[in-house]
C-alpha cells in the first residue's frame, strides 16, 4: 500500500486570535440585512476578524456567490449561478457610505457564463460606489473573464483605483491549482489593463505552499514586473477543508521577509508578504505605499 502523504502540522505563527466584537457583529448584521457577500466568509479568509473587528474593512464578492470555476484552492461555492441581480450596485454602495470607507475592494465570483463576464454589472458597482462616496478609493479583483478584453475594458474605463488580477501560483503549478484560468493569460490581462490606462496601478497575488521552488517564485516576479505589475502579495497557501489541496510547506516569517526585499528590489512599488497575507489585507495601506513610492521613482528618474 502507498504511503499516506503526511500531514503536515501548522505552525504557531498561523494561530489566529478571533475577535468578535461589536464591530463584526454590527458589519456581519448589515451584510445580511443587504444581502450582499463578501470573499471574507466566502473564502473563509484567516484575517476575517482583524479586518471586520479591528480595521473595519470588508471585501465585498458581486455577481452572486456561486463560481463558475472550481479552483483547487478556493473555498468559494461552485455550480450554476445565480441571476444578475441589477440593485447590487447601489447596495454595495451603500453599505460603503454606512462603513465610512476609506478604501473599498470588490470582488466577483467568475461568471463564465456570461457573455460579458459579468463586467457591465462591475463597472456599475465601481461607479455607484464612487457617487455616494467620492473620497474613497476603489480596488477591483475580477476574474480573467476568459481572456476577454473588451469586457476587461468596460472594467477600466469605469477607472478603479487599482486593478487586482491574481496570478495565484508558478507557471508549472497553474494547471493543477487553478480551473480554467491559465498563466500566460493572466499576465496579458495585467498586461492590457496597464496598456488601456496606464495611470492606473495593477497589482497581483502569489499564494506559495503548494510545492513551488524558490527559483519559481523569483521567475513569477519576474514575469509579473514584464507585464508592468506595480503591486504584489505573497501568502501562505491555507487548505480550507480536506477536498482541497494539501498544503506542501508552510513559510517562516522570515522568508516572506526575504521575498519582500526581493519584490521591492526588482521593482514593485510595494509588496505585502506575510504568512496570513491575502490579496486585499492591508489594501489601503498598499495603495498608499505603492503612490508614495511611485511618486519617489518618479523625482529619482528627472
Amino acid at each position: 500500500m502507498a504511503k499516506k502523504e503526511e500531514h503536515l502540522r501548522k505552525p504557531e505563527w498561523l494561530k489566529i486570535k478571533l475577535n468578535t466584537n461589536e464591530s463584526y457583529t454590527g458589519l456581519k448584521k448589515m451584510m445580511r440585512e443587504n444581502k450582499l457577500n463578501t470573499v471574507c466568509e466566502e473564502a473563509r479568509c484567516p484575517n476575517i476578524h482583524e479586518c471586520w473587528a479591528v480595521r473595519k474593512t470588508a471585501t465585498f464578492m458581486i455577481l452572486g456567490d456561486i463560481c463558475t470555476r472550481a479552483c483547487r484552492f478556493c473555498a468559494v461555492k461552485t455550480g450554476l449561478p445565480n441571476e444578475l441581480d441589477l440593485q447590487e450596485p447601489e447596495r454595495v454602495a451603500e453599505s460603503v457610505e454606512k462603513m465610512g470607507l476609506k478604501h473599498v475592494v470588490i470582488t466577483a465570483v467568475a461568471r463564465d457564463d456570461l457573455k460579458d463576464g459579468g463586467s457591465a454589472v462591475y463597472a456599475e458597482t465601481v461607479r455607484a460606489v464612487r457617487r455616494r462616496n467620492p473620497f474613497c478609493t476603489i480596488e477591483v479583483l475580477p476574474s480573467d473573464m476568459l481572456g476577454s478584453f473588451d469586457n476587461l475594458k468596460t472594467l477600466m474605463d469605469a477607472r478603479p483605483n487599482i486593478m487586482n488580477h491574481n496570478i495565484e501560483t508558478v507557471r508549472r503549478l497553474t494547471p493543477r491549482v487553478r480551473a480554467r484560468a491559465t498563466y500566460e493569460r493572466t499576465l496579458e490581462f495585467l498586461k492590457r489593463a496597464k496598456e488601456l490606462h496606464p495611470d492606473i496601478p495593477t497589482k497581483s497575488s502569489l499564494m506559495i505552499g503548494l510545492g513551488e521552488s524558490k527559483e519559481e517564485i523569483l521567475e513569477t516576479m519576474d514575469d509579473l514586473r514584464a507585464a508592468n505589475v506595480d503591486i504584489m502579495t505573497i501568502g501562505q497557501y491555507l487548505q480550507p477543508t480536506k477536498k482541497h489541496l494539501k498544503v506542501q510547506k508552510y513559510y517562516h516569517p522570515d522568508e516572506f521577509a526575504e521575498l519582500k526585499e526581493i519584490a521591492l528590489s526588482k521593482g514593485f512599488n510595494h509588496c505585502e508578504a506575510g504568512p496570513l497575507v491575502r490579496s486585499s489585507y492591508h489594501a489601503d495601506e498598499q495603495v498608499n505605499e505603492a503612490q508614495v513610492r511611485a511618486e519617489a521613482k518618479k523625482v529619482t528618474n528627472q
